[in-house]
């Protein structure tokens, strides 16, 4: 499957708990259909003490969203869109479908 969001994109979170929250895209995993969006889905995790913490107790982190949940946001409006592929130039690249602005 081609997946149209990629790392350094701009989301809108479209369903779920986390509806409405917008964030950059920090990592996206092709295997699993998952990306994650910073600041977005963030859940609490018990941690042992180790070296790098010694402390351990409850830190908190950003969980993975699944691809379908996911919207691109324009940068032009700010309002989410499609995205879609062309050939301009010679090359293969990303537009977005409201405003027909390669991103």
């Amino acid at each position: 499957m081609k997946l149209k969001i990629r790392t350094g994109d701009t989301v809108r979170i479209i369903a779920g708990d986390h509806k409405g929250v917008e964030g950059k895209v920090m990592t996206v995993d092709r295997e699993k259909n998952k990306a994650i969006v910073e600041g977005a889905n963030m859940v609490s995790k018990h941690q042992k003490p180790s070296a790098q913490n010694p402390q351990g107790g409850i830190v908190k982190k950003e969980a993975a969203i699944h691809i379908s949940n996911l919207s691109l946001v324009d940068s032009k409006s700010g309002e989410t869109t499609r995205v879609g592929y062309e050939m301009r130039d010679g090359k293969k690249v990303r537009f977005s479908k409201k405003s027909n602005e390669v991103i």
